[in-house]
Parts: structure tokens; C-alpha cells; sequence
């Protein structure tokens, strides 16, 4: 847990860039945002093959932030899949199909984060709303 935590305030402070702390962390915040609106619209929609459209399209909102919200989608991003991996290990049994479907979120969130558009990964049919 300690070296976790040691990651994370390392990751922090070399991320901040001249702009200084406060906007860092203003764009942290709302980066934070991006990601959990992402997540309820994935939610809401409950559409058949979209999740890697809103892993891209959350990560994209929050690199558009600046260098907090890139750093946010990054920070919350790796949790998310470790905590996906624990779940397939130990609780699923370690199926090579949950694994294929971590690694493809994996890729989708790191298009978004670059800033390209997350709409290659939108599935037909999915409601304009999203």
C-alpha cells in the first residue's frame, strides 16, 4: 500500500507542470468528472460492444483538461484495470476473454487520452444522446 501511495504523490508532483498546483489540480478534479460521466452514460445507454467508446470518450474529455485531467484519467484508468484484473483472477477464475476485453479498454482509453477522436471505437447504433 505504501509503495502504491509513493507511486501515485510521485506520479503527482512530476506532473505538475509551471502552470502551478491550482490548476493542476482544477483539471485533475474535472478530468475526474469526464471519467465518472463517462461511466454513467455507459450506464444509461446499456449498449451492446460500447464500452470502449466511453473508456476513449471519458479519456479523451479529460486530456482536453490539460495535464490534471490527463493525469487523472491516468490515475483512475490503471486502478480501474488492475482492480478488473483482481476481479477476473480471483473471483472469475482468470478466463482469457476478460483479459482480451481489459487489454482492448486498455487500448480504447489510451486513444482517448491522446487526444484522438473516440468515435472509432462508437458502435453503430448507439443513441445520438451519447
Amino acid at each position: 500500500m505504501r509503495l502504491c501511495t509513493g507511486m501515485v504523490f510521485c506520479s503527482l508532483v512530476l506532473g505538475v507542470s509551471s502552470e502551478g498546483w491550482y490548476s493542476f489540480f482544477k483539471e485533475a478534479i474535472q478530468g475526474a468528472g469526464d471519467l465518472w460521466r463517462a461511466y454513467w452514460d455507459m450506464k444509461e445507454a446499456n449498449y451492446q460492444n460500447s464500452d470502449r467508446y466511453f473508456h476513449a470518450r471519458g479519456n479523451y474529455d479529460a486530456a482536453q483538461r490539460g495535464p490534471g485531467g490527463i493525469w487523472a484519467a491516468k490515475v483512475i484508468s490503471t486502478a480501474g484495470k488492475y482492480f478488473q484484473e483482481l476481479l477476473n483472477q480471483y473471483y472469475f477464475g482468470g478466463g482469457t476473454h476478460a483479459l482480451e476485453n481489459i487489454q482492448a479498454n486498455k487500448k480504447a482509453e489510451e486513444w482517448g487520452r491522446s487526444g484522438k477522436d473516440p468515435n472509432r471505437f462508437r458502435p453503430p447504433g448507439l443513441p445520438e444522446k451519447f
